[in-house]
C-alpha cells in the first residue's frame, strides 16, 4: 500500500512538472508569435476603422482603407485619399483589438510597394499634395518614379498638369516622403 501511495505521489509530481513546462512553452511560443507581428499586420486588423498616424509631417487621420507592404491608405474627412509611407509613421492610435495574422511576404506583396502605388497616381495624372519629412508640402503631379525617388511636376493644385502651369520639376527621395494626398475626393 505504501508503495502504491509513493508511486501515485511521484506520478502527480511528474504530471505537475510537465504541466508547468507545457505552460512555459506555450507562453514562450505566444511571445515568439507576437514577435513576428509587424506594424502593417497590426494595422490590417483595423481596416475600415478611423485611425490617426503620427508622422514627421504631423497627424494624418482617416478611415483605414488598405495596408500594403510599406504603405497605408487612408481616406480623410474631406474624402481625399492619403497614401502614407509606413516608414514615416512613428505611432498609431485608434487600433482595435484585432490583429491580422502575420503573413510571409511573397513576390506579389513585395511588388505592391510604395513605388508601385506612386506610379499608379502618376499614371492617373492625379493632382496631389506631397508631404515631406522636413514639413514641406508640395503640390503637383507625379511625372515618374525611379528606384529611390519620384519626380513631381510642381503646379497649382487647382490646375491640371499642363506645360504652361508647371513651375518646376523636383526629384524627391523616397525616404523623405511622408504622404501623398489627392487634391479631390476619392472616387468610388
Amino acid at each position: 500500500m505504501r508503495w502504491e501511495q509513493l508511486f501515485a505521489d511521484l506520478e502527480a509530481q511528474l504530471a505537475e512538472q510537465e504541466a508547468a513546462v507545457d505552460q512555459a512553452d506555450e507562453a514562450s511560443r505566444a511571445r515568439a508569435e507576437q514577435g513576428r507581428i509587424r506594424l502593417a499586420d497590426r494595422l490590417r486588423g483595423a481596416t475600415g476603422q478611423r485611425v490617426s498616424l503620427s508622422c514627421a509631417a504631423g497627424e494624418l487621420a482617416g478611415r483605414l482603407v488598405d495596408v500594403g507592404v510599406d504603405w497605408v491608405l487612408l481616406v480623410d474627412q474631406q474624402q481625399r485619399e492619403v497614401l502614407v509611407a509606413l516608414a514615416a509613421v512613428s505611432s498609431v492610435s485608434g487600433l482595435t483589438a484585432v490583429t491580422a495574422a502575420a503573413a510571409a511576404e511573397g513576390a506579389v506583396d513585395r511588388s505592391l510597394d510604395l513605388r508601385r502605388a506612386a506610379r499608379a497616381l502618376g499614371r492617373d495624372r492625379a493632382a496631389l499634395h506631397c508631404m515631406l519629412a522636413d514639413g514641406a508640402v508640395l503640390a503637383g503631379t507625379i511625372d515618374r518614379v525611379g528606384a529611390d525617388f519620384l519626380e513631381l511636376a510642381e503646379h497649382p493644385i487647382d490646375q491640371p498638369r499642363r506645360r504652361t502651369a508647371v513651375t518646376g520639376v523636383r526629384a524627391i527621395a523616397l525616404p523623405a516622403l511622408v504622404a501623398l494626398r489627392t487634391a479631390g475626393p476619392a472616387l468610388g
